[in-house]
C-alpha cells in the first residue's frame, strides 16, 4: 500500500483533478489510499467567512458557486456530490453571526468543510471516471485527537483500528487531511502541514511502503525558486537533512511530516503533480553523500532577536535554568540558541507573549530586543565535518557586505545557521546558492 496526498492546487481546478485521477489509475496495483487539502483557496475563504460572520458578512454564495463550478466542469451534479454540507455550513455560519464570537472550536467546524468537500469532488470524479473510490472522512476510518482546537495531536494507539478501517474499504479510499474529531465528536484541525502530517500518520499506521506528497514543485529545492531563479530539486535527502530543511523554512514540507515516516522508516517521496514524470525528491532513514556537502539554502524571516545579559550571574549556578522556565511559563518557543558565561541569545517567530517574559527576565538580566531578523541555514550531510565549509559562508557574507549577528551549528552536524536583517536575507540566500551551486 502506498499513500498519496494531495495539495490544495493539485485539486485547485478540474484540469488538475483529472491529472489527480490519471496518476491514481496508474497506481492502483499499489493500493493507494489518497489524502486531500481543500481546493486551492478554499481554507482562506472559510476562514475569512468565520471571522466575518460576527459582523454580517457572508462569504457562503462564493463557495458555494466556486464548488458547483468545478463539479460542472468535471460533468459532475454537486446536488448528489455534495448533499447538505453547504446547508450544515449555513448553519453554522448564522450561529456564529448570532453569538458574534468565533472560538477555536467553531473555527476549526468551520474549516473542516473545505476537506469535506473536497474529498467529495474528487471520489465522485474517480467513480465518474471508472474508479471504484469512497470519501471517507480521516475520523471515520478512526482518526481521534485531543482538544487542542487549531493544533490537535493524534491520541496514542489509535493506529490499529485505522488500519482495521482502511482494510476493510472496497477501492480507492479519499480521505480528508488537515481535519479530525476528538473523542466528544468535535472538529479539530492539526495546523500548518495538517496535510502532510495526516499523510504521513496514515503511513505509519498502515505500514505503507511510500507515502508520497504531490505539490506544484518538482521536489525540495537547493533554494526558494521564489527568490533563486537557479534554484534545482534535489534528488535524495536523509530524513534528519529534511527535518532541517523544513524547520528552517523550506516551503514543502512541515517538520512535524517527517517524524511518523522515520518511526517505521517509510520513504517519502516529494513529486510534482503539474510534471508527474520529475522524479522529485525521495527522503529516506539514512541519506548517501551527494557530489556537493551543501543540499540546500533555507531561510525563515520574521524573527525576533534577545540578547540576555547578566554580569551578576557570571559562574553562577541556573542561570540558564532560570531563563527557560521564564519561556516555558510564557509559552516562548525558542528557535536557535548562542551563548557565552553571561550572555545568551535566542530568536523566536512570534512576539505573542513575548513582552510578558521579557518584563520577567528583565528582573535579573538586561534585555534586549531586536526585531526583523532572518536565520539563513546552509543543511548537508557532513556540513560540519567537512574542512573550509565554514570559510566559504562566512567568506561570502564578507564579500556582500552582510552582517551576521549570531551563528548556530546545533547537534546534528548538518547545518550551519546565522542571522541577517531581514532586508539582507534575499541577497545572502542568493550568494549562497552561487557559492555552493552556480559557481564551479
Amino acid at each position: 500500500m502506498i499513500v498519496m496526498k494531495f495539495g490544495g492546487t493539485s485539486v485547485g481546478d478540474a484540469q488538475q483533478i483529472q491529472k489527480v485521477s490519471s496518476l491514481v489509475r496508474d497506481r492502483l496495483e499499489c493500493r493507494p489510499l489518497v489524502v486531500l487539502s481543500a481546493h486551492a483557496g478554499v481554507t482562506d475563504a472559510l476562514i475569512q467567512a468565520a471571522h466575518e460572520a460576527p459582523a454580517g458578512g457572508d462569504n457562503l454564495k462564493a463557495l458555494r458557486v466556486r464548488h458547483e463550478t468545478l463539479c460542472a466542469d468535471l460533468g459532475l451534479d454537486p446536488g448528489r456530490v455534495y448533499g447538505s454540507l453547504f446547508d450544515e455550513l449555513s448553519d453554522l455560519l448564522r450561529g456564529i453571526a448570532l453569538i458574534k464570537e468565533v472560538t477555536p472550536r467553531t473555527l476549526d467546524y468551520c474549516l473542516s468543510f473545505g476537506e469535506r468537500l473536497s474529498t467529495r469532488t474528487v471520489a465522485s470524479y474517480f467513480e465518474s471516471v471508472g474508479i471504484l473510490s469512497h470519501a471517507v472522512p480521516s475520523y471515520r476510518l478512526g482518526f481521534v485527537t485531543d482538544n487542542a482546537f487549531g493544533q490537535a495531536s493524534p491520541l496514542p494507539g489509535i493506529g490499529e483500528e485505522i488500519a482495521r478501517r482502511v482494510s476493510e474499504l472496497k477501492g480507492v479510499g479519499v480521505t480528508t487531511g488537515f481535519i479530525a474529531r476528538n473523542r466528544k465528536g468535535e472538529f479539530t484541525t492539526l495546523g500548518r502541514g495538517g496535510s502532510d502530517f495526516t499523510a504521513a500518520l496514515f503511513g505509519e499506521y498502515l505500514d505503507a511502503k511510500e507515502i508520497q506528497i504531490w505539490t506544484d514543485v518538482d521536489g525540495v529545492m537547493t533554494a526558494d525558486p521564489k527568490i533563486v531563479s537557479g534554484a534545482r530539486p534535489i534528488a535524495e535527502l536523509s530524513f534528519e537533512e529534511a527535518s532541517e530543511l523544513a524547520y528552517y523554512g523550506a516551503k514543502v514540507l512541515h517538520p512535524s511530516t517527517i517524524i511518523p515516516a522515520v518511526r517505521k522508516n517509510i520513504p517519502v517521496r516529494v513529486l510534482n503533480t503539474r510534471e508527474p514524470d520529475h522524479l522529485g525528491t525521495v527522503i529516506v532513514a539514512e541519506g548517501h553523500p551527494g557530489p556537493r556537502v551543501a543540499k540546500s539554502i533555507v531561510h525563515k524571516r520574521g524573527l525576533h532577536l534577545l540578547n540576555i545579559v547578566s554580569t551578576r550571574m557570571l559562574l553562577a549556578h541556573g542561570f540558564l535554568a532560570r531563563i527557560f522556565e521564564v519561556f516555558d511559563r510564557h509559552q516562548v518557543v525558542i528557535d536557535m540558541v548562542a551563548t557565552s558565561e553571561v550572555s545568551v541569545s535566542v530568536t523566536t517567530d512570534s512576539d505573542e507573549f513575548l513582552s510578558a517574559a521579557i518584563e520577567d527576565l528583565s528582573a535579573f538580566a538586561e534585555v534586549e530586543w531586536e526585531k526583523e531578523k532572518t536565520v539563513v541555514c546552509v543543511v548537508g550531510h557532513g556540513l560540519r565535518s567537512t574542512v573550509g565549509m565554514a570559510s566559504q559562508i562566512f567568506r561570502t557574507m564578507e564579500e556582500e557586505k552582510i552582517n551576521i549577528e549570531m551563528i548556530s551549528q546545533g547537534a546534528t552536524r548538518i547545518n550551519v545557521g546565522f542571522l541577517v536583517d531581514d532586508d539582507r536575507a534575499v541577497q545572502a540566500v542568493r550568494a549562497l546558492h552561487s557559492t555552493f551551486f552556480e559557481d564551479e
